[in-house]
């Protein structure tokens, strides 16, 4: 039986992240919440609010058959939110209203009338389109904004489209999609370790790195530079996922003490050391 994937794909939309009028900030966040539970994201891409685009975009993502895709940016009622026509598209479905997702949109727009001492508020066209998903997909709640999120599978990869507010989306995410991020990830968790070392150039730690990985399978291990080359402070980062924390500590200790030793011999000075775990 094979052992499926769990790799994970995320597609931002905007073209606000395009002209660089707002940070993607959506990307990062996502990203350390999916390793932490021990998936892998193999790609983050940026794409302009257009409907062919993010057809294409997903379609050539269904085509590597990762275990979860999720979209953020263009749910919204503008005319710029077409983020549900391209998945629509690209999966060759129809949009639809969603009796759910209607429901979840009348129910604030009740709570909105309420809070500012109105009796009703209409479902206007812009409205209901928040509501209006490809067929076959199901609402996520949105605590805090109005448009749901969106999840659908297409074979074995799991589509989820989030908001791009990012209040909104991770709201969305912590309640709704880490649950089902689990359950695709199974019993393994990402653990990484850092050390932080002076008087050994980059250059020079090249090697020891190599030789550290080479001795000790499953465990990355990166050199993050935070001075110059001639004056160097660097972080040594590593990490593995493991189906347990006391696994995970043995095979990212004796790493770590392996390349200690290295780095001292060559009259490097380690500064400290830290845990991130899951």
């Amino acid at each position: 039986m094979r052992i499926m994937n769990q790799d994970m794909e995320i597609i931002c939309i905007g073209n606000e992240l395009l002209i660089g009028k707002t940070l993607n900030t959506n990307a990062q966040w996502i990203a350390q919440q999916a390793t932490a539970l021990g998936i892998k994201v193999k790609r983050i891409v940026v794409i302009a609010d257009e409907t062919n685009e993010i057809s294409t975009t997903l379609h050539e993502v269904l085509k590597r058959k990762p275990r979860i895709t999720i979209t953020t940016g263009g749910l919204g009622p503008t005319f710029d939110d077409k983020t549900l026509e391209g998945v629509a598209q690209a999966l060759n479905r129809k949009l639809e209203i969603n009796p759910t997702a209607l429901k979840m949109v009348r129910k604030k727009y009740d709570k909105y009338a309420i809070g500012i001492r109105k009796g009703t508020m209409e479902l206007t066209p812009p409205r209901i389109k928040m509501a209006t998903l490809p067929e076959n997909s199901e609402p996520i709640p949105n605590p805090v904004g109005t448009a749901p999120g969106v999840k659908t599978e297409i074979k074995q990869t799991l589509v989820i489209a989030l908001p791009g507010v990012p209040a909104e989306m991770k709201s969305i995410f912590k309640q709704n999609v880490i649950p089902l991020l689990k359950q695709r990830a199974g019993e393994n968790r990402f653990y990484s370790k850092s050390m932080y070392v002076n008087n050994v150039m980059e250059s020079s730690l090249a090697p020891l790195i190599d030789k550290t990985m080479l001795d000790n399978p499953g465990v990355y291990v990166k050199s993050h530079p935070k001075g110059r080359e001639e004056r160097a402070h660097i972080e040594i980062h590593a990490s593995t996922t493991s189906d347990t924390a006391e696994k995970a500590e043995k095979k990212l200790q004796k790493a770590l003490r392996q390349i200690m030793i290295m780095i001292e011999e060559v009259g490097g000075k380690v500064l400290s050391k830290k845990t991130i775990g899951s």
